[in-house]
């Protein structure tokens, strides 16, 4: 009985260290839980801070180029570059802004298509390049605050008719241009910048 009565009270003692240990080590999993998930709302926390920074240096940067690519639109002296060309077929093509472009500094313009890398095509950059004076220039604004502005741009032997649009608060523009050497209307979309902040590289005009 003696026997008996020992071996129950370690075994007994044994299960209490045993739910102690369990215990204690239930207890150290969730303090080290605690922390991780303390840690990591203090990493969303950070992650979120740095987010709304860049998100605001975006806005901003994004608001003053807006506001240059507006002045610079109707002071009639900016450069769209082009990153893509719409066919008439409907076939668009992404493209190098430095050679597709419309150039507009005063009463003169240059309209320059170059889709291809690789033909050397007329202007020797793989288009054509029309470098004229400008006639029957127009402007206009929207109710949003958007501006277009027509034109004609008359090179050596043949001419464009040109419009572009640019909508307020952005220096996304988009143009449209229709040749007077064949009916196919090209589309252009891309960034418009001051003329003198631009870097695009002009042809051979024809």
């Amino acid at each position: 009985m003696k026997n008996y009565l020992l071996t129950l009270t370690v075994i007994v003692a044994g299960l209490s260290v045993t739910v102690l240990d369990i215990s204690a080590q239930n207890s150290s999993f969730q303090s080290k839980l605690q922390q991780d998930r303390q840690k990591w709302q203090q990493e969303m926390e950070q992650f979120k801070a740095r987010s709304a920074e860049r998100n605001a240096i975006n806005e901003l940067t994004d608001s003053i180029a807006g506001v240059q690519a507006t002045a610079a639109f109707l002071n009639k002296d900016f450069v769209l570059e082009a990153e893509q060309v719409t066919f008439k077929t409907g076939n668009t093509v992404f493209v190098n802004s430095s050679t597709n472009f419309i150039s507009v500094k005063g009463n003169r313009a240059v309209v320059q298509i170059s889709p291809s890398n690789f033909a050397a095509g007329p202007n020797g950059v793989g288009g054509v390049t029309v470098d004229g004076m400008i006639s029957n220039m127009k402007t206009m604004a929207d109710k949003k605050g958007g501006n277009t502005l027509s034109f004609n741009v008359s090179g050596i032997g043949i001419n464009a008719q040109v419009q572009i649009y640019l909508p307020a608060g952005t220096n996304r523009a988009s143009a449209t241009i229709y040749p007077n050497f064949n009916s196919n209307t090209i589309w252009m979309t891309g960034n418009m910048v001051p003329y003198e902040n631009s870097d695009v590289f002009e042809g051979s005009s024809l």
